[in-house]
């Protein structure tokens, strides 16, 4: 029912390096604090389903994650990016690249990608 990525990239030494150490800054869609620090990750569940059997309960729950990175520096971003792939890689498997893009407001730069994640119960 909860997507694995939040413990996955906390786990991660180059993550929490590049994203704040014993506090990283990666949080649910519409959760990041105020004020914004960069570089920063939010994340939102964009599909999901428990693997259901006739006669036995699911044993695996499989999530669509989109992932946004947003930095103030092109090579931050870059960087955050790569940092996050690697660590979702060896537990799941990147199924978009999404938008590259600077943000009209407030001029950070956005990475986005989708995860496919099947965590087992």
């Amino acid at each position: 029912m909860i997507s694995p990525l939040f413990p996955t990239l906390n786990a991660d030494s180059k993550v929490k390096s590049l994203l704040g150490g014993d506090k990283i800054r990666v949080y649910p869609f519409g959760q990041q604090s105020l004020p914004i620090q960069y570089p920063y990750i939010v994340w939102q569940v964009i599909s999901g389903s428990p693997e259901n059997f006739l006669g036995t309960r699911a044993d695996i729950d499989s999530y669509s994650i989109q992932v946004d990175i947003y930095s103030l520096s092109l090579a931050n971003c870059i960087d955050c990016a790569t940092a996050v792939r690697d660590a979702i890689e060896g537990n799941a498997y990147i199924t978009r690249w999404g938008t590259q893009e600077i943000e009209t407001e407030t001029k950070a730069y956005r990475l986005s990608f989708d995860v496919d994640w099947y965590e087992k119960r």
